[in-house]
């Protein structure tokens, strides 16, 4: 009696969903462009305002608009189109996101975490698919899918200021390890699918497989390098380059017969190192790919989600709950186990789990491919989404309610102080366009804070009024810099200023302000007046009590590879060099850079030890003896960002501050980048 009303019940609600296909597909492109536009714009307000990630009901739209729901878009070519060309930029973005770099803190902890987070949600889904009936290589690939995730809740984590604590690194190591895991499965999953996985598949892929990801992580950078280096002035051939870039990767990855979205990810991994988190091309790939390319493909997959079998097929409420469920238990089980081995206590094991366990990307897209190859059915994809739903919902969550537990990172007083030169960044610009590195660099350092930048054009007061044209030629030159700002998302006030002279304008700049540093240019040497009376840039120095930056940028700022901090013994002494160290930290860290630290001590000179600047242990630290400038000059590198320690030890001097020492390694390498920095006692 139950078996009929239940077949009623599903006969029924069959004949609703068909009579609720009451449109005809729409076919004119601008409509259809206009709908997607609208579902980009409305979905993710509303569910951002319910507390829901985006994401959510931008699948959900698509489940709606889809051949399986009103019937408004079919899923055609150029819907496909668009979808995978947001798959792979949702994999490039996820690359984007992943640094090397991350294995080298908690590296033991983060390989640990890493493999238990892949290898018990293997275990543990190919167990539970098989036991409701999927073939092996079917639960195989969704298992794979159990075991990568998304770090969907790391904007909690930042805001909750937890982002250097030991947990988070141990996430990021793990992330990068799991979800490549996963990648292979699926290739290596795809492949035996299709009957082609054979000895000569594996004699062929493991060879090209390794040549392809050193050619991809080794020459994609170099290649990058060369390119922003000759048409860096040109923003648009940049991130045109960077899109080539990611499909000639992509395309690659076919050639060796693996998924294009493993290109993708690795594509990602390795330009990743040549644009800087806040600059503006940075913030170009992230737009382009948040507001159009992803939500496209979040889209598409909707689209694949047919509701009815919800009822016309009791099983798929099976599936998407054992999905579900192995999901949270397979992502909770490595997270306790490795938290109770490293001694973490509940709450740090809870936000080990919370960020860990959101499903998006890598299952999207593996799911998505599954699909296409007929390797999986739309029970499988409806479970997948219900899946991606309840854990998208469930890690911001977890994360919030046990990181607000985690104590925020304790900063010393001199790392404080350096963090704190972002708050309020003066500027001086005479002409944007030729000095945009000095803006970049100011912009990098203003980001890192959420703070403020201040570019400064000082009119000279002289016996005339100043005329028009000069006032018109400051009002173009702030409204550039205001652009540029703009373009990287940055807070920015321009001020503009008449003033009797260029240093006396930007110290009562300064002071009016409230300036956290000063960011000056320099052309890398001084003329025959500057040295015996000292220039502007020696003045503004003497006249202010911030802390001044003295740059010199002959090629883009994202081409540095290394921030190369050179003192002397007596340097070291100073009370201001804890700073000098946070600055070249915090400039490795936002510029993508490794860290070299170089000590050049006399005969006389007693080796300091660096242990109380609170530097990683592998922080390389070298220390040589003799002549300084000589010694400097031997070890630098191209693509070198050298950071000197500038001396104020008298306040009223006349000649030139920067005396022969940056003189004379500016002169032994013309296409060096150098920051000198001023530090009030």
């Amino acid at each position: 009696m139950k078996l009929d009303i239940l077949a009623t019940l599903s006969q029924r609600m069959n004949e609703f969903f068909i009579s609720s296909v009451l449109f005809t597909p729409i076919k004119e492109p601008v409509p259809v462009f206009l709908m997607i536009l609208g579902i980009m714009l409305i979905a993710p307000l509303l569910f951002e305002r319910i507390r829901l990630p985006g994401i959510v009901g931008l699948i959900l739209a698509g489940v709606i608009v889809g051949p399986y729901g009103l019937g408004l878009l079919a899923r055609d070519s150029t819907i496909v189109l668009l979808g995978t060309v947001g798959l792979l930029f949702l994999m490039f973005m996820a690359g984007l996101e992943t640094s090397l770099d991350d294995m080298k803190y908690n590296a033991d902890k983060a390989v640990i975490f890493g493999l238990a987070t892949f290898a018990v949600p293997m275990v543990l889904g190919v167990g539970a698919m098989m036991a409701i009936g999927y073939g092996l290589l079917p639960a195989i690939l969704v298992a794979s899918c159990f075991a990568s995730h998304t770090l969907l809740a790391l904007p909690v984590a930042s805001k909750l200021g937890i982002m250097r604590s030991q947990v988070l690194t141990t996430t990021l190591g793990g992330t990068l390890i799991t979800n490549i895991l996963a990648l292979l499965v699926l290739a290596v999953v795809v492949r035996a699918h299709q009957g082609s996985l054979t000895l000569s598949f594996w004699l062929f892929l493991i060879p090209a497989l390794i040549i392809y990801t050193f050619l991809t992580l080794w020459g994609v950078p170099r290649i990058g390098r060369w390119f922003f280096r000759r048409f860096g002035h040109d923003e648009g051939a940049e991130f045109t380059f960077v899109l080539a870039t990611l499909f000639v990767v992509s395309y690659g990855a076919e050639l060796v017969s693996i998924e294009p979205i493993i290109g993708a990810f690795l594509a990602g991994v390795a330009i990743t190192q040549l644009i800087p988190q806040y600059s503006p091309l940075m913030n170009r790939i992230q737009f382009i790919g948040n507001t159009l390319f992803v939500p496209f493909f979040l889209i598409s997959v909707g689209m694949l989600v047919n509701a009815r079998i919800l009822f016309q097929e009791p099983r798929a409420l099976v599936v998407s709950g054992v999905m579900v469920v192995v999901a949270i238990v397979a992502k909770f089980l490595p997270a306790w186990g490795v938290g109770k081995i490293f001694g973490f206590d509940l709450n740090n094991i809870m936000v080990l789990f919370g960020l860990s366990v959101a499903q998006a990307a890598s299952t999207l897209a593996a799911i998505t491919v599954a699909y296409q190859i007929e390797l999986v059915d739309q029970l499988t994809v409806n479970g997948t989404i219900a899946m991606i739903l309840v854990t998208c919902i469930a890690s911001p969550w977890v994360t919030a309610k046990w990181g607000r537990n985690l104590k925020p990172e304790e900063t010393s007083t001199q790392s404080s102080q350096t963090v704190n030169l972002g708050d309020r960044v003066l500027v001086p610009i005479a002409n944007p366009s030729t000095e945009d590195n000095l803006l970049q660099m100011a912009i990098i350092l203003a980001k890192s804070a959420s703070g403020t930048l201040l570019p400064l054009h000082i009119l000279l007061e002289q016996s005339a009024p100043v005329s028009p044209e000069a006032k018109a030629r400051q009002s173009q030159l702030l409204s550039t810099a205001e652009m540029i700002a703009h373009a990287a998302v940055a807070n920015v006030t321009p001020i503009g200023r008449i003033d009797e002279s260029i240093d006396k304008g930007i110290a009562r700049v300064a002071e009016e302000k409230q300036a956290s540093v000063i960011i000056c240019g320099w052309k890398g040497y001084s003329s025959y007046q500057e040295n015996l009376f000292g220039g502007v840039i020696d003045k503004i120095v003497h006249r202010t009590s911030v802390p001044v930056l003295v740059t010199r940028f002959p090629l883009p700022i994202e081409h540095t590879k290394r921030v190369f901090l050179a003192f002397t013994a007596q340097q070291a002494y100073a009370d201001s060099f804890g700073q000098s160290i946070e600055l070249a930290k915090s400039l490795a860290t936002e510029l993508k850079a490794s860290l070299q630290l170089l000590q050049v001590t006399s005969v006389r000179d007693a080796t300091i030890e660096l242990i109380h600047t609170g530097l990683p242990e592998d922080t390389p630290i070298q220390r040589v003896r003799g002549n300084f400038v000589r010694q400097v000059s031997r070890l630098l590198k191209t693509d070198d960002l050298l950071l000197l320690n500038g001396s104020v030890e008298h306040k009223h001097q006349l000649f030139s501050l920067l005396g022969q020492v940056p003189e004379a390694i500016a002169r032994n390498h013309p296409k060096l980048a150098m920051i000198v920095a001023y530090f009030p006692h």
